[in-house]
């Protein structure tokens, strides 16, 4: 048999004895093949069983072919049906592709155009996904030779970009490759921690000019320079983006804007809201933000929400440069925020530079964690991507750029960092006053294993915050998080397969920004 897989058909045709030579050359072929001369005979038989194509005649007595269409797409509406007509007539064409038909085939048929119908319709999902692995297992020697010899920060941008792609290439096939896939991705990441615990260090104290675009120097090397041309720019910054969301929500985006760059640069450590977004809106480490301008900056152990002074943030970096131009800050976390952005959508036109803060997808990393619903809904990463995007289809974001579109404006999307998602825990212990983050932890009294983390003993060395002289920092890697020895077992299940961030990935680290301007001005 030429199928290995059954594949079950039902032709519907008030002639089908006229049809017996491609019925026999079908089965022939291993296909399973069933008949009705009308369709109250084919709806009978489609409530009896399952199929995986049918094949329907346009005119046929009593019910038409359109009617029957229209009834079968209410019951099975992801079964593909293929319309078999004599007529060339527009209309029912129109009729037949506005009720969601697969295709549309032109008596007297031949037998090889129903054998290609069905391997477009029944076959092309096996057929895309064994030559995406076929293509894969080519590839995958050569990513591997890649990780073994990436010495840049640019390296690793293409190593990331490359796993990605496979990643969503190889999703639907969910196969032995899709497996390969993942042990590959966490060899590149242990890869990556290596060079990161080799480049940190140099990366901070070094100059800007040599080493990678981080968090600090965003808003001088991408958002300046825009103002300095005299461009309106609106930044949206999504919290906890990773580049792989953004490959989701990009074609809808490139509906109204044209890319003008797409890039990949480096949030600084830890991979957390309170440092990397602060440092991108001031455009300063985090341990230069709390001695110049201590009143917004809020410790670790301290009340408060650590992120409250963004707006300020944005000031002072304009007053470094003593760059006089206006801007306007807003934070989208609810219904109202983002109602409030859409009403005051006129204004927002009236500084040189807007920004916009979306934290819808901080929320869905942190609503998994807490939600049982929300775990199931996004339980892997492809369903963690997706969910992203139905987030986006229907956000004030989408809202906001499909006006945007219309504007004479730069649009900047970027994020403070990533989001990985942890399985194996690391024990930690240390005071009452460490840091509660899986990802990171800061105190004075840290117990680990130096091996397991990557450790700050000095954190002046990378511009990080000492609450008091014997602070350190460590920070997860791979997949690890940490977890305390006390209730070990319920607090490993608990954060065990969630969203974190605050460590050392490649997820967390390598984040995305685009530049974009509208096609419509």
């Amino acid at each position: 048999m030429a199928n290995a897989i059954k594949v079950n058909i039902l032709w519907v045709d008030d002639e089908i004895d006229l049809l017996k030579a491609h019925i026999l050359y079908l089965q022939e072929k291993g296909f399973v093949v069933k008949t009705a001369t009308n369709g109250q005979d084919a709806l009978v038989l489609v409530e009896e069983a399952y199929f995986d194509l049918i094949f329907l005649d346009e005119n046929m007595p009593g019910l038409s072919g359109l009617e029957v269409l229209s009834k079968l797409k209410n019951m099975m509406p992801e079964v593909p049906i293929v319309m078999i007509t004599k007529s060339e007539e527009e209309d029912i064409m129109d009729q037949a592709i506005g009720s969601k038909i697969s295709d549309y085939l032109i008596k007297p048929v031949h037998p090889k155009q129903i054998l290609l119908a069905i391997k477009k319709h029944v076959h092309q999902r096996r057929l895309v996904a064994e030559k995406t692995t076929s293509t894969y297992q080519t590839e995958f020697g050569k990513i591997g030779l890649k990780i073994n010899d990436s010495y840049s920060f640019d390296d690793w941008v293409e190593i990331y970009k490359q796993l990605v792609y496979w990643e969503i290439e190889l999703e639907d096939t969910k196969g032995e490759m899709d497996e390969v896939l993942k042990m590959q991705k966490t060899e590149a990441n242990h890869a990556f921690v290596k060079f990161i615990k080799r480049n940190y260090v140099n990366w901070i104290q070094g100059d800007d000019d040599e080493f990678p675009l981080m968090s600090h120097h965003f808003m001088k090397k991408i958002t300046l320079p825009l103002l300095d041309k005299g461009e309106k720019v609106v930044m949206l910054v999504i919290d906890n983006f990773r580049f792989d969301q953004w490959l989701m929500l990009k074609q809808e985006v490139l509906n109204g804007f044209r890319l003008e760059e797409e890039e990949i640069y480096s949030s600084i450590l830890p991979t957390a809201t309170h440092y990397a977004r602060n440092s991108l809106f001031a455009g300063l480490m985090p341990a230069q933000i709390k001695k110049m301008y201590g009143q917004y900056w809020i410790d670790e152990h301290e009340e408060g929400s650590k992120n409250q002074f963004e707006e300020q943030l944005i000031g002072t970096f304009f007053e470094r440069f003593r760059k006089q131009y206006r801007y306007s800050y807003l934070k989208v976390s609810n219904i109202d925020t983002g109602k409030q952005l859409i009403d005051n959508y006129a204004n927002l036109l009236n500084d040189d530079l807007a920004v916009v803060v979306f934290n819808f997808v901080d929320m869905l990393s942190h609503a998994r964690t807490e939600s049982k619903m929300i775990k199931e809904l996004a339980y892997d990463e492809s369903a963690y991507r997706s969910l992203s995007r139905s987030w986006f289809l229907h956000s004030v974001m989408k809202e906001l750029l499909d006006k945007l579109e219309h504007e004479d404006v730069k649009v900047i999307i970027t994020t403070d960092h990533g989001t990985i998602r942890v399985k194996n825990p690391i024990k930690v212990v240390g005071d009452r006053t460490t840091t509660t983050n899986l990802r990171y932890k800061q105190g004075k009294n840290l117990n680990y294993k130096a091996k397991e983390v990557f450790e700050l003993v000095k954190p002046e060395e990378v511009q990080l915050p000492k609450v008091n002289v014997s602070t350190s920092y460590i920070f997860a890697t791979n997949e690890d998080f940490f977890a305390y020895p006390n209730n070990y077992n319920h607090y490993v299940s608990y954060y065990k397969d969630t969203f974190q961030h605050g460590g050392v990935s490649m997820e967390e680290m390598l984040i995305p920004y685009v530049v974009l301007s509208p096609k419509n001005h």
